[in-house]
């Protein structure tokens, strides 16, 4: 089963960062993981829903969405 997202999301984590584009599950929980700037509710939420898509218990848009959340909440959010 693919991970991929329909559609890429582009985050840019750091201020002077390069604008980072999203193409699949694998890739938003490595900044989730990694890059993150606060530990939310929302991260959680979307790193469990990033985990129930690599396990086969969810779809790739249940982590996208939740994905995007987090980013629109922690302001990395570019463009969905």
């Amino acid at each position: 089963m693919s991970s991929r997202f329909v559609r890429p999301v582009v985050v840019q984590v750091g201020r002077h960062d390069r604008e980072r584009v999203i193409l699949d599950v694998n890739e938003a929980a490595t900044i989730l993981l990694r890059s993150f700037p606060d530990q939310t509710k929302k991260r959680k939420l979307a790193m469990d829903a990033c985990l129930q898509v690599l396990r086969g218990e969810a779809r790739p848009p249940v982590a996208r969405r939740a994905f995007v959340a987090a980013a629109l909440e922690a302001k990395i959010l570019r463009s969905d």
